[in-house]
C-alpha cells in the first residue's frame, strides 16, 4: 500500500514545495533565497526524548503530511532544512531534542480550505463519493495564488454539513485531478474508505478515462499509442518533458489516441489514458508533433498548421477567442464503486467553447470541400 501511495502522488500532487497544476502552476520561489536572504519558518517539529537517530528527510517525512522524500530532499539540496538554527543535508541524523524547521523564502500562506459557496455541476452523488464537472479555468485546489475560488472550496461549502467530511482531513476529497484550463469529470470521496478504495482502482490503471482534444495537424494513421517518461522540462519548469521509456527519467506514461474528426489543419480526437502524470496528453501530443490547439504554455496559440494568409489568421484569431484555453476536455469516467461493487460509467458534453471551436472548423472544412 505504500508504494501505492507514493506512485498516486502523481495523481494528486498537493504539497506545498513545489505545486504543478495538476498542477496548475509551479512556485519556483519556494526553492529560491529571498533577495535579502530572509528566510521564514513554515514548519517546525521537535524530536523527542527516545528519538533514534535517523536520517532528517525520513524525520521529516514521517511528521508532515502531504509531502514526500523526494520534496523533502530537495528542500534541503536549497538549504531550506535547518536543525537547531543550522542549514543541514539530506543525511544529518536527528538527535533527542532537536529542533527541526523546515524554511522558506515567502512567509508562510494560510492553507487551511475554507468554504466558498461556488456553483457545482454534480454529476452524480450518493453517501461514499460524487462525480462533478469542472469548467474549464477553474483550479482543483488552493496554490499559487490560487487560494480561493477553487474546487475543493466548492465541494467544502457542499458538504458544509456533513459531519463526517473535514475538506482538509487528506484522507478524503478528491481522488484525481485535471489542469486549471481542462474541463470535464472529477471523482470526490466522501469517506476514508472510498479514497482508498478509488486511489488502488486508479493506482492499477482500471480506472476508465477518455478525453477529447482538438490538435494541430493531421494524423497520417488513424489510430495509436504513444509512449514515454513524462518530467520536469530541463530549461522550462512550467512545462513537462518527454524523455525515452527506458531512461531512468520522469515516470513511465502511455496515452492511446483515435482520429474521430480531420480538418486539414487539425484534428479532432479522443485519448485513452493508462497513466495519470501532470500534463501527459498535453505533453505527449507535443512530442509526436500535434500540439493542443489553445494550448498557450506549450505553443498550441500559434499558427502551426495552414497558409500564413489574412483571411486564414483572421480565422484562427476567431477561433482563440471562442475557446482562450487548451482544447482539451475529460469526457467519461468509469470506475467501480467502493462500496457497492457496481461498475459506474459516466460521460459529459463537450462544454460550449469547445463545441463552438469545432463548429467552425467544420465549417471552414465543408466550406473548402465545396469549391
Amino acid at each position: 500500500m505504500q508504494e501505492e501511495l507514493e506512485e498516486l502522488e502523481e495523481f494528486d500532487e498537493l504539497e506545498e514545495f513545489e505545486e504543478l497544476e495538476g498542477g496548475e502552476e509551479t512556485d519556483e520561489a519556494d526553492f529560491e533565497t529571498a533577495s535579502d536572504g530572509t528566510l521564514y519558518e513554515h514548519r517546525r517539529v521537535i524530536a523527542d526524548q527516545g528519538q533514534n537517530p535517523l536520517r532528517v528527510d525520513k524525520f521529516l517525512t514521517d511528521h508532515l503530511r502531504g509531502t514526500t522524500r523526494h520534496r523533502i530532499q530537495l528542500a534541503a539540496e536549497a538549504g531550506f532544512i535547518q536543525v537547531n538554527g543550522r542549514t543541514v543535508k539530506s543525511n544529518y541524523k536527528v538527535k533527542p531534542h532537536d529542533v527541526v524547521t523546515l524554511m522558506f523564502s515567502h512567509p508562510r500562506r494560510e492553507t487551511e480550505i475554507i468554504p466558498e459557496e461556488i456553483p457545482l455541476e454534480i454529476v452524480y452523488e450518493d453517501n461514499d463519493l460524487m462525480v462533478v464537472n469542472k469548467p474549464a479555468g477553474m483550479c482543483v485546489h488552493p496554490g499559487c495564488g490560487n487560494y480561493s475560488g477553487t474546487m475543493v472550496n466548492a465541494i467544502a461549502w457542499h458538504l458544509k454539513d456533513n459531519p463526517d467530511f473535514n475538506p482538509n482531513d487528506p484522507t478524503v476529497g478528491l481522488v484525481h485531478r485535471i489542469d486549471k484550463d481542462t474541463s470535464g469529470l472529477l471523482v470526490v470521496a466522501k469517506t476514508a474508505e472510498a479514497k482508498t478504495h478509488l486511489c488502488h482502482q486508479f493506482f492499477v490503471k482500471s480506472t476508465k478515462r477518455l478525453y477529447n482534444a482538438l490538435v494541430w495537424g493531421n494524423f497520417v494513421e488513424d489510430e495509436g499509442r504513444i509512449e514515454g517518461n513524462i518530467g520536469r522540462h530541463p530549461k522550462d519548469r512550467l512545462q513537462m518533458w518527454v524523455f525515452p521509456p527506458d531512461s531512468e527519467i520522469g515516470k513511465p506514461a502511455v496515452t492511446h489516441y483515435r482520429v474521430l474528426e480531420r480538418f486539414g489543419h487539425t484534428s479532432w480526437i479522443e485519448c485513452r489514458l493508462e497513466t495519470g502524470r501532470t500534463h501527459q496528453i498535453r505533453a505527449h501530443m507535443r512530442h509526436i508533433g500535434h500540439i493542443l490547439f489553445a494550448d498557450e504554455r506549450y505553443g498550441g496559440c500559434e499558427i502551426i498548421r495552414g497558409e500564413q494568409s489574412s483571411s486564414y489568421k483572421a480565422f484562427i484569431h476567431n477561433c482563440l477567442e471562442l475557446c482562450p484555453r487548451q482544447a482539451l476536455h475529460a469526457r467519461t469516467l468509469g470506475f467501480i464503486h467502493p462500496r457497492t461493487g457496481e461498475e459506474m460509467n459516466f460521460e459529459c458534453d463537450v462544454p460550449a467553447d469547445m463545441t463552438a471551436l469545432l463548429g467552425k472548423w467544420r465549417n471552414r472544412t465543408i466550406a473548402r470541400n465545396e469549391k
